[in-house]
């Protein structure tokens, strides 16, 4: 009886535990809906996406498991994000993999592929709207290039004239372009396409360097035109008639008639001696004197002897002057001028030096051999006396220039390639 009762007792005492089973139920339930609800939400996701047909999506407290296989694997990368996303989702465990079906990797490409051409086709009309009116502005652009004013009256020469022209002509392409992708909205495409310009243009500028640097130098040589065309000029040495500048070289015509081709860069960063610019040039040459003579007397007669030249001008007058004592008598410089354009330079030289030779020794004024010759001959009575000069007067003109302007203007004529200079210009 006693153990009756205690039974009793127990089962009074465990009915309000057995009370709490519903509780834990409904916790279930709520678990399982909610996992229920990520799978369905997270499965809507993909169908949206699309491409994520062979996807199958698990969930089970709140973990997530991915399954199946697709085209890309950036798409399998990515679902890992779209989970955590989702709420409620703890972890993710992503099962996919890349497919390697031929069939179900071409069908994405083929859709995109069909896509774009009905892109296409539906962008053509505007496409064609820009088209036209990049041409009409390329080709007024064009047209105000080819019109000669006022490119010529603007530009010192054709050469430069003609860059004119290039830049009005790169101008309006580019505000074409600009225009016609404003009209597709692809404006942000032009920043692209200068940038990348810009990359070549400089790995070309590094490329031809020395070619850009001439160019450029031509085109200041040919608006400053510090010579013309038959001036005689010198440049680290070389000397000789300009026959004409081109967009990479000075051609000159040295004395000897050989062409001197001189890059651009060097004639314009080097010293240059025009010789030309100036009709006046003085001629100068050395003269010694025995250190007996009367050396006021001998510069006297020598100044007089150069200023009587019929060649030699009379301002700036005649100079002579004491340079040296050397060992074997005194050394002089005698200069003079003369006008270049009727009067060659080194014949009046050589002019001027024979008569003061004659005029010293008709004054008994000796100059000085500093050299011993000996000689062996047959004629010794005849040894030491030297036959008379003649005093046969030499013709200093400029023939011998003329003659070698008429060369140049050969040259000039002869070839076509483009001249910078202007004939009858006026130089720097």
């Amino acid at each position: 009886m006693r153990y009756l009762l205690l039974i009793a007792v127990l089962s009074c005492l465990a009915a309000p535990v057995a009370a709490q089973d519903p509780t834990t139920t409904i916790d279930t339930v709520a678990t399982t809906q909610q996992d229920g609800a990520i799978a369905a939400r997270l499965q809507d996701i993909l169908g949206v996406l699309g491409g994520y047909d062979a996807v199958s999506v698990a969930v089970q407290e709140g973990v997530v498991t991915f399954d199946g296989t697709v085209t890309n694997a950036s798409d399998a990368a990515r679902l890992d994000d779209l989970a955590n996303r989702v709420a409620g989702v703890v972890a993710t465990r992503n099962n996919v993999a890349e497919t390697s079906d031929v069939g179900a990797r071409l069908n994405p490409v083929l859709d995109r592929f069909q896509t774009r051409i009905a892109q296409t086709i539906a962008f053509l009309p505007l496409l064609a709207v820009a088209t036209v009116v990049f041409a009409l502005i390329v080709w007024g652009g064009f047209w105000i290039a080819r019109r000669p004013q006022p490119w010529n009256r603007l530009a010192p020469n054709p050469f430069i004239a003609e860059i004119f022209r290039q830049i009005v002509r790169l101008g309006f392409v580019v505000l074409a372009l600009v225009i016609a992708l404003d009209i597709l909205s692809a404006t942000a495409l032009l920043g692209t396409i200068l940038g990348a310009a810009g990359i070549v243009g400089l790995a070309l500028g590094f490329a031809v360097k020395d070619t850009v640097e001439n160019f450029i130098a031509s085109i200041m040589l040919s608006i400053r035109q510090p010579f013309q065309p038959n001036d005689l000029i010198e440049i680290n040495g070389d000397q000789g008639k300009v026959i004409r500048l081109t967009s990479r070289a000075t051609i000159l015509l040295s004395n000897d008639g050989n062409h001197i081709h001189i890059p651009n860069a060097t004639v314009f960063s080097n010293r240059l001696i025009n010789y030309t610019r100036n009709a006046e040039r003085r001629f100068q040459f050395r003269i010694d004197v025995s250190r007996d003579s009367d050396l006021s007397a001998a510069r006297a007669l020598i100044e007089a002897t150069i200023q009587d030249l019929p060649f030699v001008l009379n301002a700036p007058a005649a100079q002579v002057w004491i340079t040296a004592l050397e060992a074997g008598g005194i050394a002089m410089q005698a200069t003079g001028w003369i006008d270049q354009r009727s009067a060659s330079l080194t014949l009046a030289q050589g002019e001027a030096i024979r008569k003061v030779k004659r005029a010293l020794e008709a004054a008994g004024i000796t100059i000085p051999d500093n050299t011993q010759a000996i000689a062996i001959t047959k004629s010794a009575p005849h040894c030491g006396h030297p036959a008379p000069e003649n005093d046969t007067e030499t013709v200093v003109d400029s023939s011998h220039e003329t003659a070698l302007e008429a060369m140049i203007a050969t040259e000039r004529h002869s070839d076509d390639s483009p001249d910078l200079l202007r004939d009858g210009g006026q130089s720097e």
